[in-house]
């Protein structure tokens, strides 16, 4: 779930995790769609779950007046981040979870429109129309960052 977390910590966590929830919840699989399908969901859920708790920290650090909270992150690489693979990770970064496990699923993880759908449990047109929200937006914050039109 490097796509959904960013280049974090939690991502090995994450990927260990679902393993033990997938083994912890198998009797309640039900075989509707494929086990790889119910794996990638289960990946899902821990890594919204993980955003959440990391902006809840982010904020509490805010509030409390964390000194470390200026810190240069993923989403605000430093300049000696040049590599094409970083300033297209930041930039994911940028985008609303929802558009950006779209794009990472999708475009990245070769998941077909269906299996993107089936997957985030949202209609193909809804997976459509986001689809071509976050790459407009992707376009956008990628195209000063690469010297294009």
């Amino acid at each position: 779930m490097f796509g959904i977390l960013g280049n974090s910590p939690e991502v090995d966590d994450i990927g260990q995790e679902t393993f033990i929830k997938f083994y912890q919840n198998l009797n309640v699989f039900r075989g509707e769609s494929g086990i790889g399908t119910y794996l990638v969901r289960i990946a899902i859920n821990l890594s919204l779950n993980e955003l959440r708790r990391k902006k809840r920290r982010k904020q509490k650090d805010f509030f409390e007046g964390d000194p470390g909270i200026e810190r240069i992150s993923d989403n605000n690489p430093g300049p000696e981040h040049t590599d094409e693979k970083k300033i297209v990770r930041s930039a994911l970064q940028k985008l609303k979870p929802e558009d950006r496990m779209v794009i990472v699923l999708r475009l990245l993880n070769g998941y077909t429109t269906e299996e993107t759908a089936d997957i985030l449990r949202l209609p193909m047109g809804t997976v459509l129309s986001r689809l071509a929200r976050a790459q407009q937006k992707l376009k956008k914050i990628l195209t000063p960052l690469t010297g294009g039109p």
